[in-house]
């Protein structure tokens, strides 16, 4: 009888692991800074300063859609339209690969990438390069005015080198 409990116990803990990562709707491939640069139609470097919940029209059903709109600081645009970015939107939780974590007392510095909507607003994933500048390297922050656009027309990709056991992380170019 005590084995049975056992069992049972160990098997409603491994649901109730599972449970939590079916809950998790949203994932993303990894993806190298310059694909990312890359796939974007924006990229720039900002400060957030607010954050609020907005509604942004309705769906099939004519239930309110909401979204995050964050007020932001651009220091610098590294692609995109010929006008500053005010307001950056993302859905309104992580299941749906919305960005609700950025620092919005407008002291820390991000660089932002994401995809430009029809009517000339910002829209970031999860998936989008969205990370503190001060954790970017000088490479990184160099490339991004200078090389990243240059190989735009390359395919970046990851991929590991095994040898006795020793992983190696590498890239290469594939022209298409």
């Amino acid at each position: 009888m005590k084995s049975v409990r056992s069992c049972i116990g160990t098997l409603v803990v491994l649901v109730l692991f599972r449970v939590g990562e079916i809950a998790e709707a949203c994932s993303c491939s990894p993806v190298h800074p310059q694909q990312a640069f890359c796939n974007a139609d924006v990229v720039i470097r900002a400060k957030v300063v607010g954050k609020k919940e907005v509604d942004s029209g309705n769906d099939i059903y004519g239930n309110p859609i909401k979204r995050i709109q964050y007020e932001i600081k651009q220091i610098k645009m590294f692609k995109g339209p010929d006008r500053h970015i005010d307001v950056i939107f993302t859905a309104p939780t992580s299941a749906v690969c919305g960005v609700t974590n950025l620092d919005t007392n407008g002291k820390k510095e991000y660089l932002i990438s994401g995809k430009a909507e029809a009517n000339g607003k910002m829209h970031v994933t999860l998936c989008d390069l969205i990370m503190p500048w001060e954790s970017m390297s000088a490479t990184q922050k160099k490339s991004l005015s200078q090389r990243y656009q240059m190989g735009c027309d390359c395919k970046v990709s990851l991929f590991l080198l095994c040898t006795h056991n020793n992983h190696y992380c590498a890239t290469y170019c594939q022209h298409g």
